[in-house]
Formats: structure tokens, sequence, C-alpha cells
């Protein structure tokens, strides 16, 4: 007999009243539960109590309290990795949640993609194997004016595939004012370093010239066999500050029979969301192969998107750590989909592009729609201007102008709080004084659902006064 066994076995002991794992799952609040959650979180449990009761002196708690509990934790283990939220932020964007919210077109076909088999590899006239991204990849060069393209699953993936296929073992010249960290504590001189490529630094934090670039090409030993150039999407640099010109650093790289490479990041194929260069505008500059995400600006699933020069696409292709780093199909099929309404000119159906194009004219109303489903004039619940974001480290110096349900009077965290329990879950933005829910990146279907859950939190921290 161990020692908990002849502790409980002693009547006296404080572990006396514990109840049996077998007394626990008979309970009838816990009979339905599937029997391996209820059985682990009862064992779980229990050990627990016992290790308060013996070690801190705590009192056993009565049964009731500890079915709650149990069935608190398997509540928890029984939600799912990924679960709706309401994004009430105003940031589209919202790397937290999963960034650009798919168009209607990209969820039906991923759904008909995940139904069963699909044609990933197959080539349907030949009746042999093909490849995985050929319809992708010419829909790519059609909309880039790319030689053309390979996708992987994220950029931080393009960059890291560019550099060890192009790179590994030998130099790549960039500027001290691009050493900029991409997301997730991930920086640029660490993926170099994962893709066994030795960065050479050039100029200045703030200012940076070709001729610093030429100097590094002209003067290393061995000499560099790139230039890498990182779009600055998440930040910016203001003041006294020089950067060197794209077409001159192109004209330099076939000077001396180098690539010119450049981290995009969020990538843009439509100039009229914002002054960002587009896609095809710097392949057009000379650049010669261009990496940007597929979730940020475009509008799609997760991606690292490469466009570029052929022979350059090619290497990157034929590299074993492509097999890596490729997509899956549901991916595939939700990119394809995208891609097909930027060739159709049907990019107002791009959820995220329609988010970003909202103005406080339409956003208005919605607000209001909501306060008189919410329904509580006793409180300081008011519309207001607010700015939001494109988010994702994407136009970080772009506000989109909006307006948004501001809540005060009541602790804002502690609102936030019950909000972020909500069944969905709503997730808005906490100033100092106010809690802030933009329309502006709820579906248009969810605005209802918001107001519910407005409703019941304001309950829950402020019961209405009783009528008279």
């Amino acid at each position: 007999m161990d020692t908990i066994e002849r502790i409980m076995a002693n009547s006296s002991s404080p572990l006396a009243s514990l109840p049996s794992v077998d007394r626990l799952l008979r309970h009838a609040a816990l009979a339905e539960l599937p029997r391996p959650l209820a059985l682990r979180a009862a064992r779980e449990q229990l050990e627990s109590i016992r290790r308060d009761v013996l070690g801190q002196g705590a009192s056993v708690p009565a049964v009731a309290d500890i079915v709650v509990a149990i069935l608190q934790q398997v509540a928890r283990e029984r939600q799912p990795a990924v679960a709706t939220v309401l994004n009430a932020t105003g940031v589209v964007l919202h790397t937290n949640l999963g960034r650009a919210p798919l168009a209607p077109a990209a969820q039906a076909a991923v759904a008909q993609a995940a139904l069963g088999y699909a044609t990933v590899e197959m080539d349907m006239v030949s009746g042999q194997r093909g490849e995985r991204l050929e319809v992708v990849r010419q829909r790519l060069r059609r909309l880039t004016g790319a030689e053309d393209a390979v996708v992987v699953n994220n950029n931080a993936a393009a960059v890291l595939l560019m550099l060890t296929a192009l790179a590994r073992g030998s130099s790549v010249v960039i500027s001290r004012g691009e050493l900029v960290e991409i997301g997730g504590s991930f920086r640029i001189p660490e993926v170099a370093e994962a893709g066994g490529a030795r960065l050479l630094e050039v100029g200045a934090t703030n200012r940076t010239r070709v001729a610093d670039f030429a100097l590094a090409v002209e003067s290393s030993d061995p000499p560099p066999v790139g230039l890498l150039k990182v779009h600055r999407s998440n930040f910016r640099i203001v003041g006294f500050t020089e950067d060197p010109d794209r077409a001159e650093l192109a004209a330099l790289a076939d000077e001396h029979g180098l690539w010119l490479a450049e981290d995009l990041g969020s990538g843009n194929l439509l100039p009229e969301i914002t002054d960002e260069p587009t896609v095809s505008q710097i392949l057009d500059t000379g650049v010669h192969i261009v990496s940007f995400s597929g979730d940020k600006l475009l509008g799609g699933p997760q991606a690292g998107i490469i466009v570029g020069r052929a022979d350059l696409i090619r290497r990157l292709r034929r590299h074993p750590l492509y097999r890596a780093l490729r997509l899956d199909k549901l991916a595939i099929a939700a990119l394809d989909a995208t891609l097909q309404l930027y060739e159709q000119d049907r990019c107002d159906e791009l959820t995220s592009v329609a988010m970003m194009r909202a103005q406080p004219a339409d956003l208005e109303p919605r607000c209001h729609a909501i306060l008189a489903r919410v329904a509580r004039p006793d409180l300081d619940l008011r519309v207001e201007p607010v700015d939001g974001r494109a988010g994702a480290g994407a136009l970080p110096e772009l506000p989109l102008r909006s307006v948004a349900i501001a809540v005060r009077g009541l602790p804002p965290h502690e609102l936030a709080a019950v909000l972020r329990r909500a069944s969905p879950a709503v997730i808005g933005r906490q100033s100092s004084d106010a809690l802030l829910l933009d329309p502006r990146t709820l579906l248009p279907d969810q605005d209802a659902a918001l107001a519910d859950a407005l409703r019941l939190a304001l309950h829950t921290l402020a019961p209405s006064p009783e009528a008279p």
C-alpha cells in the first residue's frame, strides 16, 4: 500500500472524504461526457486536490465543486484549435486572428478541395504526374508580368528558400537600414544565417546609396552573389534619409552578373489601395526576384509567393528545401480562387479589400443598429470617429478612417475579458478609458452576434436597472 492509499485508508486523514474516480464519473453531470476526457480530467483534478491538501493544508472541496472543475477542464480541452472570433478591433489583417479573411469564392474552393481527392499533382490530359502549382504559376505570371513563379507556405519561408538556394555559402549585400524584424521575432540576419548566407552590411541606418553597394561588390573577396532589398512594409524611417534606387541597383547587379532580390513582405497587386508599390511595378524597375505574402494585402491564404526571372525560380523549385515548404491542397485551392478574382476584375469580392475600402458613412449606420439592439441608455455608449489599420505589418502610416462604438464607465480590461469569453468570442480595442468596437472588421452578418455578446457582457458587469 503506497503513501496515498495509507493516508486515505485512515478515516482521520484529511483526504478521507475525497471521492473516488468511479464515484465522480457516475455523477449525472459527467455521464454524458466522452469517457476518456472525463476520466483524465477527474484523475487530474483529484491529484491536484491531494497536492493542495497535503502540501498546503487545504480542505477537500465538495463533490459538486469537483464536478464543476472537471466540467470546466473538459470544456477547455474540447475547444477547437481554431475557433471563430468576432474581430471588432478595426485591424483588417490582424496577425493574431489569422490575417486576411478569405473571400467567399476562396472559402468555397477550400470546402470543395477538402471533400475528397483533388488534382493536386495530376495532369488530366496525359494522366501522368503533373506540376503541383502549374495553374497558380500561370496566373501569377499573368498578374505580375513575371517570367515564372513558385509558392511556399509563408513569406519567411520564401526568403529562407531564396537565400538557401541562391546564396548558401556565399555573401549577399544589404543596406543596414533594412536589417528588419519581419514578425514573430524573426530577423533578416537570422533567416540569412539559417540559409547559410552571409550578409554584407552597407550604408547607414538612415542613408544608403547605390555607391555603397557598388563598393561592397567591387572590393569583397570573394565577391557577393547577389543584392538583397527588404521593403520596410512594417515601419518607416523619416527625416534625413536616402535609399538606393531600384533601377540603379538592378543595373549594378546586371553589370556584375549578380541577382537582385526584394523581400516585399506584405505584397500588393492593386495600386488604388495604397501608394505602396505593386509587385509588377517593382519587377518593372529591373528587380530580378520578389517575394511577398499571400495573406496580407493580397487577401488570400497564408503563403509565400516568389515571382521573377525564370532561371532563378527554377533553382528555387529544384532545391530540396522547396519540398519541405510547399503548399498543401487546401492552401493551393484558396490561393487559386483568390488569384482568379484578380484576373476577373472582381477584387471587390475580396473580404479584406472590401474592409479596407469601407468608409465611415458605411460603418456608422451599422454602429447605431448594434446600439439599438443592445438597448442600454443607462450606460455611456456612443459612436465615435477612430482610425483603423491594415495590420500585419502592412501600411503602418495609412490610417483607415472609421467609426466605432465606445463603451465608457466600465473598466475596459474587464469588459474585454468578458467579451473574450463570449460565444463566439469578441475582440475589441482598448483605450485608456474605453473599449472600442469597430465594425469595419466584422462580416456584415456578424453585427447581430456582436450586439448580443455586448448586451450580455454589459449585463454581467452592470445589470440593467429594474423597471419602475
